[in-house]
């Protein structure tokens, strides 16, 4: 995460806010399924008596057949929600076991894998997530976003790029390749790649949040706090913005960068046979 105050005081929170949105693309695309994006940062909007609700739907579910990959994949997307994310490994784990050609089961698999850091078998598993002469451009983004986690930025950028063959100017993928060339310390070709993701119709404001990060860097604050209060509802663009200037004011702010992590956060899907 970047440099925090002291826990109890209000700018660590806000702090800690930009350290999710420091990767925020990277966790994006890393959550995209062929059900559609799970949106980063829904945790927190989803009533805690709704999620239980829902695991406790989608475990009777599961429960009456774990070789169901629907019922693995949206059981563990909710158990993600609540935060247990080790146990929603195991659940799809168990799946995959009995769906090894299951090729969005492995996509959620791997995914799982990577939100609590084994990220050599999460690659593994994404590696078998689609077929070469079929390639998936979200299966590639998310191994983009593994490769980036393991230092491997050469070979995330290439990944990216395979993504953007398939779906060229998808924002969720430029953004993820914007990330990836600042961890790269590419800053010129980062700003590039996120503006041009910026511009998309369907770019959401964790793009620009991650143009506002790369802008900072480069010490473009004046520019990166308009991106943000025009991204983001007034509070928390304010929280950015303080937490943008207290992490530029360190002096291992690329240190910070390269360590944040990206709150991996479910959307859950809807209930069994809604």
């Amino acid at each position: 995460m970047p440099w925090c105050p002291p826990q109890g005081q209000p700018v660590a929170r806000r702090c800690r806010m930009l350290g999710a949105a420091a990767l925020i693309a990277l966790a994006a695309a890393g959550c995209v399924s062929r059900r559609g994006p799970e949106t980063t940062g829904s945790i927190a909007t989803a009533a805690p008596e709704t999620l239980q609700r829902d695991a406790e739907a989608w475990s009777k579910r599961f429960d009456a057949n774990p070789t169901d990959p629907a019922a693995a994949i949206g059981y563990a997307a909710v158990l993600r929600a609540q935060g247990q994310r080790a146990q929603a490994v195991a659940v799809l784990q168990q799946s995959a076991i009995r769906n090894p050609r299951h090729f969005e089961l492995l996509g959620a698999y791997g995914r799982a894998l990577a939100d609590i850091g084994r990220l050599k078998e999460a690659a593994e598993v994404l590696a078998r997530a689609h077929l070469p002469e079929r390639p998936d451009w979200r299966i590639l983004s998310a191994q983009g976003t593994v490769a980036d986690q393991m230092g491997e930025h050469a070979r995330a950028q290439s990944l990216y790029e395979s993504a953007l063959r398939i779906v060229p100017g998808e924002p969720t993928v430029l953004s993820n390749l914007g990330l990836s060339l600042a961890l790269a310390k590419r800053l010129p070709e980062a700003e590039r790649t996120l503006r041009q993701a910026a511009l998309h119709p369907r770019a959401d404001g964790r793009v620009r949040q991650n143009l506002a990060l790369v802008l900072g860097l480069q010490g473009k604050l004046p520019e990166a706090e308009e991106i943000l209060r025009r991204a983001l509802p007034p509070a928390e663009a304010e929280a950015n913005v303080l937490a943008l200037r207290g992490m530029m004011a360190q002096p291992n702010s690329w240190k910070a960068l390269r360590n944040a992590e990206g709150g991996r956060g479910a959307r859950p899907p809807a209930k069994p046979g809604a």
